[in-house]
């Protein structure tokens, strides 16, 4: 894959499954270099396997849900005010109808049992900031007077006077008259909101607290909406609770308590299931927490799922059960779970993003090998030789990857285990160009440092083998994945048991995979990547050069720089002390391999001031440095920036190991 060929990623949203069973609907996402933005529709998908069809032609719209009769489907689209609404259209087809009209756009919604009403997430603005006052800019906005720890969000930024907010209104008839916009007579009576908020039913807002709510769902009997909220009133801490707030104003009551932070909720019958996570007493304890299916019975929460299982994403009622997908050892598996135990649908193969399920049929969204988004219907096959159990595959509804199959050599991942000097088994994967080689060779280190490689098509790994690079990744400890113990193991420990398990993955790939020249070797990684790039080539200097992009470089100077950083130096590195003995910021003296510096302007999450630091300080060291900053993007810039950004970063490192490390 080269660079110029981005607009081929088509990814895949959740899928939303009619009550029928019988066709589903997805939207698609894309870069596109001449809106230099992302571009996609809704897509109506029948599961014979006929092939999908364009459902809409907007230019961004997503999330898409059916109302609970299947009559009607609601989705997000850019409103009259260029931010995301809710519209509807009839499921048979139609002109869609707009249906919020909220100032800074809604971000979630879902319909009641009978569908007669909507529940929805809207950030609410502060009076006089984001617009709402005429004449008014933000570099106008009067001052921001601070009094927590919290309080920006990165690719947000301020986030205190902008609270997503919880709000209920009615579906209105889709098939009615549509409205007219008053002008001239009909209109000199109307202020200025009566004029932007006519024809649009009026929502009202259930929620005011200094708090944001997220994952609405309804309740059985659509008196209430359960969603999930973070406390206020006491120290701050990263638990959000899960509230049951009536549709008729009354008291809001709180359905869990403790160490439990809740994701989303869906309703089982009348029972509620929830993900969770537990964040110990403090409600700091994020690091390796382990999120689970949960079930709220008659004496609180009980955990259905095995708490070395991670479950990412939202669970689909399936029966007298849900559906759960997990991260799973650089894959997914798809958890069936019910009170009586946790059957184990898909193990591996596939990374899933969503999955649905109604009248006996469960869809899934999934990107694989050779396609960056599909959606599949799940079938029984044959037991496996020896079994009882029949198997369950994936069979493809749709081919979204067929264009990109088209234009671009995908190449092969081979899988790899290697054997730290502790013994401990280091998982990963190398992708070779073409060729007998010898190949330079590209570490690459991912972020987090609680992710995760996959063996899922990865525009990185594509682009740099195109270029004739081989690349080698894998999961050290403190990757996502592979049970809590794994992802602790780094714990006041940075640049220990993660550095010695990356370097050796690479010795055994340079020995397993042919191809590889073992004397030309780069380094590089981004976020926590960029940390352990930095802290390594501090102290190993076998390197042609390094990348280390928006890197987490200094722990002590990331607290109250960081949109996270009150809380993830001190559970991840330990006391000041210890932040000291673990940051690469105070080894530049000790780098002599060509570095290049690579951030992003708007980055709240390793905000700029940490590559600005390194690259001034390794240049004071005499290093062959350069900077690379990006204006106008924030931490995502690799995964969601904009189209043309993406494009020249890559042609940036393209052409940096051209220089030093070159084919």
């Amino acid at each position: 894959m080269r660079p110029d060929q981005l607009p081929l990623l088509t990814s895949v949203s959740a899928p939303a499954l009619h009550p029928d069973g019988s066709w589903a609907v997805v939207s698609t996402s894309r870069p596109d270099f001449d809106a230099d933005g992302y571009v996609g529709q809704l897509w109506r998908v029948p599961l014979d396997g006929s092939g999908p069809r364009r459902l809409t032609r907007g230019q961004h719209d997503s999330q898409p849900r059916f109302s609970p009769d299947g009559t009607l489907l609601g989705f997000l689209r850019d409103g009259a005010n260029g931010r995301p609404q809710v519209h509807l259209i009839p499921s048979a087809g139609g002109e869609a109808v707009c249906v919020t009209n909220q100032p800074l756009g809604v971000s979630d919604f879902v319909f009641s049992p009978d569908g007669g009403t909507l529940a929805f997430i809207a950030r609410v603005p502060a009076d006089g900031r984001y617009g709402t006052l005429d004449g008014v800019d933000a570099a106008h906005e009067d001052p921001r007077q601070i009094t927590t720890l919290a309080f920006q969000v990165n690719g947000l930024g301020w986030s205190r006077d902008r609270r997503n907010q919880l709000f209920v209104t009615d579906v209105p008839d889709v098939f009615g008259e549509p409205p007219v916009r008053p002008i001239g007579r009909a209109a000199q009576d109307l202020s200025a909101d009566a004029l932007r908020d006519h024809g649009v039913p009026a929502a009202r807002q259930l929620t005011s607290a200094d708090t944001d709510h997220h994952a609405p769902c309804f309740t059985a009997d659509g008196s209430a909406v359960l969603v999930a909220a973070g406390r206020t009133g006491e120290p701050e801490n990263l638990i959000d609770d899960l509230l049951r707030v009536p549709v008729d104003g009354a008291e809001t009551s709180r359905l869990t308590t403790g160490s439990l932070s809740v994701g989303s909720a869906v309703l089982v019958g009348d029972a509620v299931w929830f993900t969770a996570a537990d964040l110990g007493e403090s409600g700091l304890e994020y690091v390796a927490a382990q999120p689970g299916v949960y079930r709220l019975g008659a004496e609180g929460p009980e955990r259905l799922t095995a708490e070395e299982l991670l479950v990412t994403g939202e669970l689909a009622p399936d029966g007298d059960g849900v559906l759960a997908i997990t991260d799973h050892r650089g894959a997914s598996q798809l958890l069936r779970v019910t009170t009586d135990g946790v059957e184990v649908l898909i193990d591996g193969g596939v990374l899933l993003t969503g999955v649905a399920a109604s009248a006996g049929r469960v869809v899934a969204s999934y990107r694989d090998a050779t396609s960056f988004g599909e959606v599949g219907v799940l079938e029984s096959g044959q037991p496996v030789t020896g079994g009882t159990a029949p198997t369950v595959t994936v069979r493809a509804v749709t081919d979204f990857g067929a264009a990109l199959r088209e234009a671009v050599e995908i190449r092969p991942s081979q899988e790899l285990i290697a054997t730290a000097p502790d013994g401990y088994p280091v998982h990963g994967w190398v992708v070779t160009p073409a060729g007998d080689g010898p190949h330079p060779v590209l570490l690459m280190i991912h972020g987090g440092p609680f992710a995760q490689y996959t063996s899922a098509f990865f525009d990185e790994a594509q682009v740099y083998a195109e270029a004739g690079y081989a690349v080698v990744m894998c999961n050290p400890r403190g990757s996502a994945g592979y049970g809590p113990q794994h992802g602790r193991a780094i714990q006041d420990a940075f640049g220990s048991l993660d550095a010695a398990d990356v370097l050796a993955f690479l010795t055994h790939a340079m020995a397993m995979v042919p191809g590889l020249d073992s004397a030309r070797v780069g380094i590089m990684g981004g976020s926590y990547g960029g940390y352990l790039t930095a802290w390594i080539i501090a102290h190993h200097h076998r390197w042609a050069g390094a990348i280390v992009e928006r890197g987490y470089l200094d722990p002590a100077s990331f607290v109250g720089s960081s949109d996270i950083g009150w809380y993830f130096p001190q559970q991840y590195n330990g006391s000041k002390e210890q932040m000291d003995a673990q940051s690469p910021m105070l080894l530049t003296d000790r780098v002599s391999t060509p570095t290049f510096v690579i951030h992003s302007e708007q980055d709240l999450r390793c905000p700029l001031s940490q590559g600005l630091r390194y690259y001034a300080q390794l240049k004071q060291a005499g290093v062959d440095a350069e900077l690379l900053v990006f204006p106008g993007e924030n931490h995502e810039l690799s995964r969601s920036g904009t189209p043309w950004h993406r494009r020249q970063r890559f042609e940036a490192i393209l052409d940096w190991w051209a220089r030093h490390l070159p084919v």
